[in-house]
C-alpha cells in the first residue's frame, strides 16, 4: 500500500495534468516549467559541484563529501529524450551518489527532436570513453538513470560490448524505458487511469522524435529487442503501476536468460519517476537505499574476487641473495 505522501502527490499530480492536457504545452513550454520548478531543488547537505565540458558538452561532478576518488557513477537523466537537464536531475542525483557513497558524473545530452538518435548514445558514450581517458577503469564505473535515462545507459551497455570496449562493472535502471514501441496491450492497461494514459500517449510521441527515421524496435533504442549477453551486473526497479512495468519485467527474464546477472526490485502501487520525489515519499527515500545496497555489493564481490585470485597466484620467487665479498 503507498505511503499517505505518496498518495498526495499522485492526486497534485492528476490534478495538474488536466489543464496541460487540454493545453497541449509545447515542448518548449513544457522544458521552461520543468527548469522553473528545478529552481526550488537544492543539493543534499555534503554534496558539492563541480561543472565541466567534455568536448564542449556540459557536464557536472557531483561529489558527496567524503566519496572515494577512484570510483563513479555515471548518470544519464531522464525525460523520454526530449526533456530534463543537468538542473532538473541535480538534487536526486546529488542524493543518490550520497546514499552510494560514490562521485557521480551527470551529462546534458542532447535532445530530441533537434538531435534525434543516436545523439544521445553518441553523448553517452563519450562520457563513458572520457571517464577512462581521465584515469578510470571500466570495473571502477557504474552507469544509471531513470526512465529515458536508464533506457539509455542499457543501450550504452548494448553499444559497447558490440563493439568490443570494455564495459562498466555494471548498471542500475530506475523505471528504464526498455521499449519506445509501447504497446497498444500497455495503453489498455493503463486505460483506466487518466494520469498513466496521459503519460503513455505523451511517451509514445516522444520515442517517434527521438527514433526519427529509424524503427522503434532498433535494439539500440528499445533494449528488450537486442541480444543481451555478456552485459555486466543489472539492478532494475519499477512499479507495478507504472506504463513501463510490463515492458521493464520483459527485459529483466530475457537478461536473466542470457546468463546476465539481474536484480529486479518491485514496488506496488508507484507513479514513474517516483524516485525523484526522495525528499518527500518514504517509498524513493528506500529505493534509493536499495541502490546503495547494490552498489556496496559489487564492490564487495569485486574485491572477494580480487583475495580469491590473489590467494590462488602461486608465490614468487624469492630474490636471489647477492654473495657478499670476502
Amino acid at each position: 500500500m503507498p505511503s499517505p505522501q505518496h498518495l498526495l502527490l499522485k492526486q497534485f499530480l492528476t490534478a495538474a495534468t488536466g489543464p496541460l492536457a487540454r493545453r497541449r504545452p509545447s515542448l518548449n513550454g513544457l522544458r521552461l516549467g520543468l527548469e522553473v520548478g528545478s529552481l526550488f531543488q537544492f543539493l543534499p547537505w555534503g554534496v558539492h559541484l563541480e561543472s565541466v565540458r567534455i568536448e564542449g558538452m556540459a557536464a557536472e561532478w557531483i561529489r558527496p563529501q567524503n566519496a572515494p576518488v577512484g570510483r563513479v557513477l555515471l548518470y544519464l537523466h531522464g525525460g523520454g529524450y526530449v526533456l530534463g537537464s543537468l538542473n532538473t536531475h541535480r538534487s536526486f542525483i546529488g542524493e543518490l551518489a550520497r546514499r552510494c557513497g560514490l562521485q557521480a558524473l551527470a551529462i546534458d545530452y542532447r535532445k530530441a527532436p533537434d538531435f534525434p538518435f543516436p545523439a544521445a548514445l553518441d553523448d553517452a558514450r563519450l562520457a563513458y570513453r572520457w571517464l577512462l581517458t581521465q584515469g578510470y577503469q571500466p570495473h571502477d564505473i557504474i552507469v544509471a538513470g531513470d526512465s529515458a535515462g536508464g533506457g539509455l545507459a542499457l543501450a550504452l551497455l548494448i553499444a559497447l560490448r558490440d563493439n568490443r570496449e570494455p564495459l562498466p562493472a555494471a548498471a542500475i535502471g530506475l523505471s528504464p524505458w526498455t521499449d519506445l514501441v509501447l504497446s497498444t496491450a500497455t495503453i489498455r492497461r493503463v486505460a483506466h487511469e487518466e494520469l498513466q494514459l496521459l503519460e503513455a500517449l505523451t511517451i509514445r510521441g516522444w520515442g517517434g522524435h527521438y527514433a526519427n527515421a529509424v524503427p522503434l524496435a532498433h535494439p539500440l533504442l528499445s533494449p528488450v529487442q537486442a541480444d543481451l549477453h555478456e552485459l555486466p551486473p543489472l539492478l532494475l526497479q519499477v512499479s507495478d503501476a507504472e506504463v513501463l512495468c510490463d515492458d521493464v519485467l520483459s527485459f529483466a527474464g530475457k537478461a536473466q536468460l542470457a546468463g546476465v546477472p539481474v536484480t529486479l526490485q518491485t514496488f506496488e502501487g508507484l507513479i514513474h519517476w517516483w524516485h525523484l520525489f526522495w525528499r518527500l515519499v518514504p517509498e524513493a527515500r528506500l529505493a534509493l537505499d536499495k541502490v546503495a545496497a547494490f552498489t556496496h555489493g559489487i564492490w564487495a564481490a569485486q574485491a572477494e574476487a580480487a583475495r580469491i585470485l590473489g590467494s590462488t597466484r602461486p608465490p614468487k620467487a624469492a630474490a636471489p641473495r647477492l654473495r657478499a665479498r670476502l
